[in-house]
């Protein structure tokens, strides 16, 4: 059995969602196929090239700032530590007010098209993904109501990992410094992560039972991570997955993460049908959660970012 298990989607098995519950149970990873979605997979590996080697000035004209998270930002904060990685960041772009915030590239005709219908595609497959899960934990219709995604609060990111420092040497004064990894070891705050991943490999995920483990790409498949509102929800039945980037020595590596995540407006709390005993979590907002999460990758707050252990019970 390979730790990091592969589940086709168009027919799972028996077996492969015991493998998949397995592994949730360990790390909190597994690999999709059988997703038809390979020609769109292509047509955006593309259009992402592009838009991280145009020139600068593409990017730096749509800088993600304080006010407005959405858009190019290539300094981002990882336990303090400054990513070895430019990013492009971008909300429902079917949803009117979303996109008014949505910051798009000039000069790329085609680009926003391709992202318009990823966006799509993966909304739909994140609800399939979340049916297996539900599936692997045999959850009551009640539980699989409460375990869910909303596209209209999820993002999708763009991640170009260089070789070397992405932020140019005249632009660096006064910035923390890099940290020792390209993407320091974390969680992802939502539902789930739907992951797109290059073949130069630098992923690795925290096994419970093995340490540091390889999240090697695997042609023809989306990478799957669970966030810290499924172990909050399955009472840490299933654990949210920590992760890092290795640094990029030799290529460079690009990947397209789908962040999956609750409402805007939803609390969240253990699903009462997977508490033994009490619930580990109080209920929390996941508007308050998610903003403290993105402020503190915007900039140094001096302390550690916000975790959903600071929503256990007992918890100071």
């Amino acid at each position: 059995m390979h730790l990091v298990p592969t589940v086709d989607i168009s027919r799972p098995t028996a077996t492969s969602l015991a493998d998949l519950d397995r592994a949730c149970r360990d790390h909190g990873f597994f690999l999709l196929s059988g997703h038809g979605l390979d020609d769109l997979i292509a047509r955006t590996w593309r259009e992402t090239a592009r838009f991280f080697d145009a020139d600068r000035s593409v990017r730096t004209a749509i800088m993600r700032d304080q006010d407005n998270p959405l858009g190019y930002f290539d300094r981002e904060l990882t336990k303090r530590k400054r990513d070895h990685k430019e990013v492009f960041d971008f909300l429902d772009p079917a949803h009117p007010t979303r996109d008014q915030m949505n910051r798009w590239p000039d000069g790329l005709p085609g680009f926003r098209e391709t992202m318009v219908e990823l966006f799509d595609e993966f909304s739909l497959l994140v609800d399939r993904t979340l049916t297996l899960v539900h599936d692997a934990l045999s959850l009551s219709p009640e539980g699989r109501a409460q375990i869910v995604s909303d596209r209209n609060s999820s993002t999708i990111r763009l991640n170009h990992y260089p070789v070397g420092d992405p932020v140019p040497e005249n632009e660096r004064t006064g910035l923390a410094d890099l940290g020792e990894t390209a993407l320091g070891y974390h969680t992802d705050p939502g539902t789930i992560t739907l992951l797109l991943q290059d073949d130069t490999g630098g992923l690795q995920t925290e096994s419970l039972d093995h340490g540091w483990i390889d999240v090697p790409p695997a042609n023809g498949t989306i990478v799957v991570n669970l966030g810290d509102c499924m172990q909050a929800w399955t009472n840490d039945r299933y654990r949210a997955a920590v992760h890092r980037v290795v640094p990029m020595t030799r290529q460079r590596r690009f990947s397209i993460p789908y962040f999956s995540n609750p409402s805007r407006d939803a609390m969240v709390e253990p699903v009462a049908e997977l508490c033994d005993g009490a619930p580990r979590y109080r209920a929390f907002a996941w508007r308050e959660f998610m903003a403290a999460r993105a402020y503190d990758n915007f900039t140094d707050l001096g302390v550690e970012d916000t975790q959903v252990t600071d929503f256990r019970v007992g918890a100071n």
